[in-house]
């Protein structure tokens, strides 16, 4: 998987405060940096590894209190090659006699197995120069050793949690909840998603799990680090991270306690245990500890686990995610409210019903104060989103991707066939019933062949006639027409091209006809959906539910064909976009009506 990654907030952070504090400054077009040091040391900064090192040289200075003084670069190292530097070292004296910390810097998205090169390089350079502590640092990430404490082959007893500061203590734990200098980082959506790529990597550990399988794995350990930020009061370490010579195993049971309780109050989401060996949790912890999720930005971080998404299934699963250009149009289109019940009944990952509540969000921080607005949007969130997805993997994929939005009510997403009886829907949720629903978007499965011999909910569909097979799509737009409310339910939904054009299916549309009043269709095309492995040519239907003692005269339909929609058929982003222009037509069109 390739993740185009930029710089994060917390390197760019650094260099401004490097910056700020006069112990760095660049040349006039920043290709070369000088570190204000024991000398002043300059260097090209076009390194990728120069951007980890100024941070980790301005850490060491503003957070761990060291004088830069004290400080060198690529300081010589005896006794082994000529070419052999080390990156950085912090000394105790005056003199730079006496080795302190030793600091090797690599630069961002390495592998497990370069971090592993690059501790055996802190090491040699460490016990070499006679170096106390030892420190591997890769952007976002850091492992830290007492080197002089501990045999010269050692490599998991020594681990601490963090450099101690300007020479003292080794701290049991880096991380403490409120404390100004041991906070959590909030970072970039783009750093983000470079260390969950890094974290499921690891657990996928070079096809040793399927990529799915993996990816179950990683969201219980993500759901673990998102309980933890929540819950650990003020002013105590949080329980996800790595304190010192703490094993895999005390790593691991301290995180497996955690999941038990997110299994005891979220059963929906989580059934199994953990799968994972200590030493691969251990590894993914030491990736996400230092991530402040909850605090992200909840456009970015939304909008990473989706993309975090797209990245691992786009080629399997394609079929569980509708665009977000395609979604957002819709959206647009219906324009959903703070009172609409919405539903999704083919829901997938979730995106008609985030990008709703994206909708109503903006709406309530518009005419809202913040306490105000926040609340407003929880509340919708919790009562008037609602979800059925056949698929138990997706299901919990989508349920997750409600956590990561910080939506703490998932359970009205619902694990089963949106086209079961009635009767048992409303068994699994008391508000998947008929009449219920404002609005209802989707994007249903296409092409399966529902057989009656097969379900026995098939002979309750009167669309189908007298026919003994039917497509998903077709009784899909009858179970759609049942769930939203007679009159003012409205319906957003994707079909293939087939059901408005064959002369066979006329009587899909008849019976579209009898109870709906067409609002709106809008032509995709045919590359719509080519990046997420289908290439049927669609259209957007938005229809009306009629009363049944409703009669409509002749009346307008809005139509309109998008040949550009914002990316190609590869999916590479492109500026032309005509679904903004067709949603402010449409919206002028219902104006003047």
């Amino acid at each position: 998987m390739h993740v185009i990654v930029t710089e994060s907030f917390s390197l760019l952070a650094n260099v401004e405060l490097g910056l700020k504090n006069k112990i760095i400054s660049f040349n006039n077009d920043r290709s070369k940096i000088t570190y204000h040091c024991s000398r002043d040391f300059t260097v090209s900064f076009k390194d990728p590894e120069e951007k980890v090192r100024v941070s980790s040289f301005v850490e060491l200075v503003t957070e761990y209190n060291y004088p830069p003084k004290k400080i060198d670069f690529e300081v010589t190292v005896p006794r082994r090659t000529p070419s052999d530097l080390a990156d950085i070292v912090v000394f105790e004296d005056n003199e730079l006699k006496k080795p302190y910390l030793v600091v090797e810097c690599k630069k961002d998205g390495i592998s497990d197995s370069e971090f592993k090169q690059a501790i055996e390089q802190a090491f040699g350079n460490a016990n070499s120069l006679g170096s106390k502590f030892a420190s591997v640092t890769y952007g976002a990430g850091k492992r830290s050793f007492d080197v002089s404490g501990f045999k010269p082959r050692e490599r998991k007893k020594n681990i601490i949690s963090d450099i101690p500061k300007k020479y003292g203590k080794t701290p049991k734990f880096r991380f403490i909840k409120g404390a100004s200098n041991n906070e959590l980082k909030i970072v970039s959506g783009d750093l983000l998603i470079q260390v969950w790529d890094k974290s499921h990597d690891t657990i996928w550990q070079g096809g040793k799990f399927t990529p799915e399988t993996a990816f179950d794995e990683f969201t219980k350990l993500l759901f673990c680090k998102l309980k933890d930020e929540k819950e650990t009061i003020r002013n105590d370490p949080y329980k996800f991270q790595i304190g010192t010579h703490e094993s895999a195993d005390d790593v691991f049971n301290r995180i497996n306690s955690i999941y038990k309780s997110a299994k005891s109050d979220d059963p929906d989401i989580f059934k199994d245990d953990i799968r994972l060996k200590p030493k691969v949790v251990y590894s993914v912890v030491e990736h996400l500890q230092l991530l402040s999720i909850n605090k992200i930005d909840l456009d970015a971080k939304g909008d990473a686990f989706e993309r975090f998404m797209q990245d691992l299934f786009l080629k399997k699963m394609g079929q569980y995610f509708t665009p977000r250009n395609i979604v957002k149009f819709c959206i647009d289109m219906l324009q959903p409210s703070m009172k609409d019940m919405i539903l999704d009944p083919a829901c997938g990952s979730g995106g008609f019903l985030l990008y709703s509540l994206d909708s109503v969000i903006e709406f309530t921080k518009k005419h809202y104060d913040e306490h105000e607005a926040n609340s407003h949007w929880r509340t919708f969130a919790m009562n008037n989103l609602f979800g059925i997805e056949i698929s138990d993997q997706i299901a919990r994929i989508c349920k997750m991707n409600m956590v990561v939005h910080d939506v703490g009510h998932h359970s009205n997403i619902v694990n089963t066939d949106a086209l079961d009886d009635f009767s048992n829907l409303s068994g699994l949720n008391k508000t998947c019933v008929k009449d219920k629903f404002d609005l209802l978007l989707t994007n249903p499965p296409f092409g399966a062949k529902i057989k009656s011999s097969e379900k026995d909910y098939f002979k309750s569909f009167k669309i189908k006639k007298k026919k003994k097979t039917e497509k998903s799509e077709i009784l899909f737009i009858e179970r759609c027409i049942d769930f939203v409310k007679p009159k003012t339910g409205k319906i957003g939904i994707i079909l293939p091209d087939g059901i408005l054009t064959n002369s066979s299916l006329q009587y899909v549309r008849d019976f579209i006809k009898e109870h709906c009043q067409i609002l709106a269709i809008v032509s995709l095309p045919s590359f719509a959906f080519s990046p997420y492995g289908a290439g049927v040519k669609s259209s957007i239907l938005f229809l009306r539910k009629k009363d049944p003692s409703e009669t409509l005269n002749d009346y307008d339909i809005f139509m309109a064909s998008a040949d550009h929609i914002g990316y190609d058929a590869t999916g590479r982003i492109t500026s032309k976009n005509d679904l903004d222009v067709i949603n402010k037509k449409y919206h002028k069109f219902l104006e003047s009506n």
